[in-house]
């Protein structure tokens, strides 16, 4: 029986803390994490709310298993109204912040209102509560952990905390954790920038999510080494993510330049293999057994001044070949650059890839730049064009707008060259080039995204799978339209699922990849001793769907539907076109049960409200 599931709620404007346990007898007890978070925002957040204003609420959840003995069970989902979008904000974060909220009794987070001074929120087992935080605000987020380390001696924290560019409000600030884990995406270190919030402090506690029949430890114990069985699981424990740089570049889908091309002449030089030899530690998240992240230390070179971490295979391409950068040691210093000033790689790389690209038009000159040249992979100029971001100042101003509103802030036809869906800067794989992608930019319920439908079977189940699960043997051919639509399906409800367990996706999608939620539904159910099913987290997770689906209509009503850049169709080494694009997107809301508009048929909305708690 789960032990560790209060919610504690947060209001900054009155400054006070209240801890109760988590209600609604309708709710699944399975669902925590992105579903519990949806349908308290659903239920609570109104049409008219300004994500900068005190009525946005965030929410920090950790996943249903989050915490627990379960292999890579350390994920918490992160829920706002995104000031980068206008729709819902989401991100995800791993580490050990989750299981020790866990270990607090703590299993959500409600934040309301706005400080009138920064202010930290302190979580213990005992009473947590709001300290004054305005000796920590100016600093970067590495700053920031260690004084406030200092500063609780004797107790063994974790800390979430935002840097500069959440304090300046860049509309794609992110929220950091030690130095290598982020909830990257939608801006939501902006949301606790315009609250006031520096940073949330959790001190390691005594309770346990699960109180563990031995029964339990052959279910642990068969996951955990499924995973190490796993074929690319050796890769993944050495390399990390990064280590398949190359491999994208020759499956041919990698957004170069600001997706002009697809390959990119120099990608043996980013490929994190190159990165090996100066890996002086391997880490993790908490009992993962794959420990994909690595300390770095170069000894001789402009990163001598201390240990680096090694970036992802996001970062390393969309610092790297979106922005025509082959400087490996130039994409490590960016990228923790990037953690450091609190910024999403992706959306902060994404920007400056768009700039180099407008300059190169000559849409964007010297006198717009304030004197910076804008040429690809000029390393240095993207490292001032960071600090410009986290500062607020010079074109980085503009640009940390995201590219969407720094499109029609600079005009001259510069949103052709604004490479988004919905707001959202899209992620390294150029979608023109592989199909189930592009619907999953168009479909995600955050915009722009791969890791939020993370549709790695495209590429990785046999044809003859297809065939029997989706229809068509066409749906793990990267370069057709046909079973895309019910292939999006299964990832984003597969995704769905994992984001409310607090599972890591890298070991359930990347090394197992079965995507049929068989494991994980007897692991939960072993671990909780609930009767669960796969079929239960398919039907949870539809659900789930449909509520992100309805507040993203009560958000963005005027949404027509996803529209791709030109800059998308334009390459000569792509094949999608618009019609194929609509066409895989209306077979995707068939899929689903919505009408031609996206919209959730009256039966799924009752479903889906039944998901909706009570208080």
């Amino acid at each position: 029986m789960d032990t560790a599931s209060n919610v504690l709620h947060v209001d900054l404007s009155a400054g006070v803390c209240h801890l109760h346990p988590r209600s609604g007898a309708n709710l699944p007890v399975y669902m925590g994490g992105r579903g519990f978070n949806v349908s308290y925002l659903y239920k609570h957040l109104g049409a008219d709310t300004d994500p900068m204003a005190a009525d946005n609420i965030l929410l920090v959840s950790c996943g249903f298993l989050t915490g627990s003995s379960a292999p890579a069970a350390a994920r918490m989902h992160l829920n706002a109204l995104s000031p980068l979008t206008g729709r819902l904000g989401s991100s995800n974060i791993g580490g050990y912040a989750g299981p020790w909220l866990r270990s607090c009794g703590i299993q959500s987070i409600i934040i309301r209102g706005c400080s009138q001074r920064p202010v930290l929120l302190f979580i213990d087992d005992r009473q947590p509560r709001l300290v004054d935080a305005a000796a920590y605000w100016g600093y970067d987020c590495f700053q920031a952990q260690q004084r406030i380390t200092a500063d609780f001696p004797g107790k063994k924290i974790k800390i979430l905390t935002i840097g500069p560019a959440g304090e300046n409000r860049a509309r794609f600030a992110c929220i950091m954790s030690g130095r290598d884990h982020a909830a990257g995406r939608t801006g939501l270190g902006a949301v606790m920038g315009s609250k006031q919030l520096k940073a949330i402090v959790i001190a390691k506690g005594k309770r346990k999510p699960f109180a563990y029949p031995s029964a339990v430890r052959k279910a642990i114990s068969a996951y955990g080494e499924r995973i190490r069985k796993s074929k690319e699981y050796a890769t993944f424990s050495k390399y990390g993510s990064s280590g398949y740089v190359q491999w994208a570049d020759q499956m041919g889908i990698v957004g170069t330049r600001n997706y002009q091309t697809t390959r990119f002449e120099e990608i043996d030089k980013i490929d994190g293999r190159q990165l090996d030899p100066y890996v002086v530690r391997h880490s993790g998240c908490f009992r993962c057994p794959v420990q994909c992240k690595a300390d770095l230390k170069f000894s001789a070179s402009r990163l001598c001044d201390g240990p680096a971490t090694r970036p992802e295979f996001e970062p390393m391409l969309n610092l790297g070949a979106k922005c025509g950068l082959a400087d490996v040691e130039a994409i490590v210093r960016l990228d923790n650059l990037c953690s450091r000033l609190g910024l999403d790689s992706t959306s902060a790389a994404t920007a400056m890839a768009f700039a180099m690209h407008l300059y190169e038009r000559k849409i964007l000159g010297l006198a717009d730049t304030g004197g910076l040249e804008l040429t690809w992979g000029n390393g240095g100029v993207m490292e001032d064009l960071l600090g410009q971001m986290a500062r607020g100042e010079g074109l980085g101003r503009i640009l940390g707008q995201g590219v969407r509103e720094a499109a029609r802030i600079i005009g001259k036809g510069a949103e052709a060259y604004a490479a988004h869906v919905n707001g959202l800067e899209t992620t390294a794989y150029h979608p023109g080039a592989i199909f189930g992608t592009a619907l999953g930019y168009a479909v995600s319920s955050r915009g722009g995204d791969y890791n939020n439908v993370y549709a790695s079977l495209e590429y990785t189940w046999p044809a003859e799978k297809a065939a029997e699960i989706f229809g068509s043997a066409e749906a793990v051919a990267i370069h057709a339209t046909g079973g895309k639509g019910a292939l999006v399906r299964r990832a984003v409800l597969v995704n769905l699922a994992l984001d409310s367990l607090g599972l890591c996706k890298v070991p359930a999608l990347s090394l197992l990849g079965t995507f049929d939620l068989v494991e994980e539904a007897a692991l939960a159910a072993a671990i909780s001793q609930t009767p669960i099913s796969a079929q239960d987290l398919f039907e949870t997770a539809d659900r789930i769907a449909t509520l992100e689906r309805l507040f993203n209509l009560r958000h963005s009503p005027g949404n027509s539907g996803p529209r791709f850049p030109p800059l998308f169709y334009q390459s000569p080494y792509t094949h999608l076109t618009p019609g194929q694009l609509a066409g895989m997107v209306q077979d995707f809301y068939q899929a689903m049960g919505w009408d031609s508009r996206g919209r959730p048929h009256n039966q799924k909305i009752e479903k889906a409200l039944e998901l909706i708690s009570t208080k």
